[in-house]
């Protein structure tokens, strides 16, 4: 056996984590160089590894913000979008939903389409929703639009055809037309082919504005990487929580832009608890997710840039993509959100945030803002230990809100504090809550850099009594993309369809084929899957497949109350036909063991500290404001430990509220209980 080397670039930070013969880990944390992320990776892989063979690394698995990046910054190439005669205007006409403060702008002017008007391209052809050839495909005016486009020098085309998922004839022909003159063409029906023409025109269209992106991004990581003398294959984690070659995630590009919090999802997943919710707190965002029965919960719709949608799940707002997608709450909320005062004088925090560059006051590389970092630091909660940071910096830093306020700089910093957990409680009410889910007997598994210093104040709110934080929190995001499995989806819709398994099976073929695996394989699982409404109705809900049409039925309409809260009965029919193939997912480390030790990165934590318990001044309402609690490492824990307390990790602090225990789990996880739950 080799080493595996998992890599998680956020907004401020970036992390490696190497996963030794022994199954043990070794991990880096270095500041995400945003002017070329594969510099920061390359510096996080390096002192990761240390002095081990670079010859010897077997598998690299990559999580990246590259699409999601590219589609808010509006940083995509530019695409043409070629469709049917007559459905040219759709997209430009689009979906808009009015959401907090645009709801009373009187002036509010809707966010441009993903592709200019003039972009947008007519061929003539139509097919119908059952797959018969309406009018059939005029070449010419496929050449004369290709012509068109590459007179505008567009080099990458999304073309999405009326109906073309129940026949992809005219698609295919027409792709066979344009790529003649242009060398990026993107067709619906083998990106996503379901029914709804818009939201398959958009993710078609995404596809296509980052997937250029992304294979170059990708070839320069592994040409990069081949330099260090590391040869191995990258694998890209979707945003399913599966994990797919660098090949397929060129092509199919969409399917990472929840790469990076579905890597975090998948390690919550795994600390032993089947009714979970994920707490993922870093430098910039927090994300939460609901387990249940071990799983996380999957979205098959999302939307990406959409405002006030916590992640991208309110209609109407964004741009709506159509892949699997675990089912994330996100806001702008973590170590690096800055506090601001707005025109009212009230206290704000986030969602802009110091990033790496400048950081955190705190980080003394220029930055001079308030953050939550500067405010956990004032508060006692954060030492310099692990990283160099500076007090007086951060003093300073609070010191600009405290005057304004006309309070001291300790509460102005506890303010802060509460704030940025009441933001991100919001989430975790989005993901549970609104959803008719009742989180008090959840377990709240936090992680990331920030996570573990909230975690307990976020519990509170909803009464939850039981908060986990894993070993190697602080980089769980890059460990969780480890466990991940090599897997891939694919869906078709297809209305009064005569044959379900047949469609099954052509789908399971051609995922595998993604894989480059066989069906017949060891360990290759297929999950099964289906769409279902009621007839009349044009919402639908994703239900395990069953051949007994009574099971089915039952799981459809059980779903249906869960969902909507009433129950109800009546014919259905079935819409879109969904498929799932896995392979077997690499051994998962020992966390029990010892990690391998490494050279302490400048920029990054040290080894493990052992050693005495230590003592040190932390800030706490319930005690009167500032009194002195102990600190420990997960090494001198021993029993239970009663907050007001510390626990320092080499990537994170936990922070032990007054009303709250910690213990040693024996995977070395961290227990908090909360009295009386």
């Amino acid at each position: 056996m080799g080493y595996t080397i998992g890599v998680d670039v956020g907004g401020t930070f970036t992390d490696v984590v190497v996963r030794g013969t022994s199954g043990a880990l070794s991990v880096a944390k270095c500041l995400s160089t945003h002017y070329d992320p594969i510099a920061g990776i390359v510096t996080g892989v390096t002192r990761a590894l240390g002095d081990r063979d670079p010859s010897q690394v077997t598998r690299v698995v990559h999580a990246t913000t590259l699409a999601t990046n590219a589609v808010l910054e509006r940083k995509g190439v530019r695409v043409a979008y070629v469709t049917t005669q007559g459905f040219r205007a759709a997209l430009p006409l689009g979906r808009y939903a009015r959401v907090e403060e645009d709801r009373y702008d009187l002036r509010f002017t809707p966010p441009p389409p993903p592709v200019a008007p003039g972009d947008c391209f007519e061929v003539v052809e139509r097919i119908s929703a059952r797959g018969d050839v309406l009018t059939p495909l005029d070449p010419g005016s496929v050449r004369r639009a290709a012509a068109e486009i590459a007179a505008r020098g567009i080099e990458s085309a999304a073309v999405c055809l009326l109906h073309s998922y129940a026949n992809p004839a005219h698609e295919r022909q027409a792709a066979a037309i344009l790529r003649a003159s242009i060398p990026n063409v993107v067709v619906s029906s083998e990106i996503w082919p379901e029914i709804r023409e818009y939201e398959r025109a958009t993710t078609t269209i995404i596809s296509a504005y980052v997937g250029p992106l992304m294979a170059s991004y990708l070839t320069r990581l592994r040409e990069r990487l081949a330099e260090l003398g590391i040869r191995a294959p990258i694998h890209v984690m979707e945003s399913s929580g599966g994990v797919i070659s660098a090949e397929l995630a060129a092509r199919r590009a969409v399917a990472t832009i929840e790469s990076g919090p579905a890597a975090g999802v998948l390690a919550a997943a795994g600390a032993g608890f089947a009714e979970a919710i994920s707490f993922d707190m870093g430098g910039t965002t927090a994300k939460t997710c609901v387990v249940r029965g071990g799983r996380p919960e999957i979205t098959h719709e999302f939307h990406v840039g959409g405002k006030g949608s916590f992640g991208g799940r309110r209609a109407g707002t964004g741009v709506p993509i159509k892949t699997p997608a675990i089912d994330l709450a996100e806001v702008g909320a973590g170590g690096g959100s800055v506090a601001w005062l707005d025109p009212a004088g009230a206290l704000r925090v986030g969602p802009h945030s110091a990033g790496s560059s400048p950081g955190p006051a705190c980080y003394g590389l220029g930055g001079s803002e308030p953050t939550v970092t500067d405010a956990n630091l004032v508060l006692g909660y954060l030492s310099s230990a692990s990283i160099p940071l500076s007090p007086a910096l951060a003093d300073k830093a609070l010191d600009r809100l405290a005057g304004p306020l006309g309070v001291s700089r300790e509460e102005a910093a506890y303010a802060v504090h509460e704030i940025v957990s009441a933001s991100m409680a919001s989430a975790v009410h989005v993901v549970t809550v609104q959803r008719g889910i009742d989180p008090r007997g959840f377990a709240l598994v936090a992680f990331g850099g920030a996570g573990p210093m909230h975690a307990a104040r976020v519990a509170e709110r909803f009464g939850i009594g039981t908060v986990v934080v894993p070993a190697y929190c602080g980089v769980a995001s890059a460990a969780g993309l480890l466990a991940g499995a090599l897997s891939t989806d694919r869906v078709l819709s297809r209305l009064d369809e005569p044959d379900p398994p047949a469609v099954f099976g052509s789908l399971a073929a051609e995922a595998a084929a993604d894989l480059g695996v066989s069906l017949t394989s060891p360990g290759v699982r297929v999950l099964r899957s289906v769409d279902v409404r009621f007839k009349g109705q044009s919402h639908d809900l994703t239900v395990d497949w069953a051949g007994d049409r009574d099971t089915l039925e039952s799981r459809f309409f059980r779903r249906y109350a869960e969902v909507y809260g009433i129950t109800q009965r009546g014919e259905v029919e079935l819409v879109s036909y969904r498929v799932r193939v896995t392979t077997p997912a690499e051994e998962g480390p020992a966390e029990e063991g010892p990690a391998e030790e490494n050279a302490p990165p400048a920029t990054g934590p040290p080894p493990h500290r052992r050693g005495e318990p230590g003592a040190r001044t932390a800030y706490f309402p319930e005690c009167g404001g500032h009194t002195e609690v102990p600190v420990h490492t997960r090494d001198t824990l021993r029993g239970e430990l009663r907050g007001p307390a510390v626990v320092e990790d080499d990537e994170s602090t936990i922070v032990v509220p007054p009303g709250w225990s910690a213990a040693l789990a024996a995977t070395r996880a961290v227990h908090l209980t909360r009295s009386g739950a």
